[in-house]
């Protein structure tokens, strides 16, 4: 199984790699498709022979980030199975990585999903409550444990995974932090607003 802490180049068609770049410079509605099509070196009836539509890069890219987002957390989850604190610790360590390692498709993942049309937007929302149901079910196996001492449970779980999500807003690549130590320091904020008070627990 591939190791979830590591990050090479994301493999993307290279029409969703300039459309992309173009959302995260201009925004999903500020992007056009002969921008899109002269970033990726085609002509605008060619890339259509690679996507109908605008709204289908940008399912695209999200598709591509929840399939790697997913795996990752499912993996990070099954090295902590059996101690929900780390179980827990160590997703939210996933998604910091990810946040950092994989900024721009976090970012476009977080800011347009108000731009996907309604069935489109369904699905994607269907696989993003997936990645915080894991995280949910980590916290109530640890309440129920007595680790975590946090009232409103969900509502905590719910501000951890917005925090992480949030990162992509303030770190750059060569910020001072790499993204190991800023996992860290999240996981540490993660258990201290779920109330726990012992050690921290990410690797062993």
């Amino acid at each position: 199984m591939a190791d979830w802490r590591e990050y090479g180049e994301v493999e993307l068609d290279p029409v969703l790699a300039a459309a992309a770049g173009a959302f995260v410079e201009t925004g999903y509605h500020g992007a056009t498709v002969r921008d899109i099509a002269r970033r990726a070196g085609l002509s605008v009836p060619g890339m259509y022979h690679h996507f109908a539509t605008k709204q289908d890069m940008l399912v695209g890219l999200l598709d591509v980030t929840m399939d790697d987002l997913l795996w990752r957390s499912q993996a990070a989850r099954h090295e902590g199975a059996g101690d929900p604190v780390r179980a827990f610790s160590l997703l939210i360590e996933c998604l910091v990585l990810y946040h950092c390692h994989r900024r721009d498709l976090a970012f476009i993942g977080a800011s347009e999903m108000r731009s996907l049309e309604p069935d489109n937007r369904t699905r994607i929302v269907r696989l993003r409550t997936t990645q915080q149901r894991m995280v949910d079910a980590e916290v109530d196996a640890a309440v129920e444990a007595g680790s975590f001492r946090v009232s409103h449970a969900h509502d905590a779980s719910r501000a951890v995974t917005t925090m992480c999500v949030a990162i992509p807003q303030w770190y750059r690549p060569g910020h001072s932090s790499s993204p190991e130590e800023v996992a860290r320091r999240y996981v540490g904020f993660a258990l201290g607003l779920m109330g726990y008070d012992g050690p921290a627990l990410t690797r062993r």
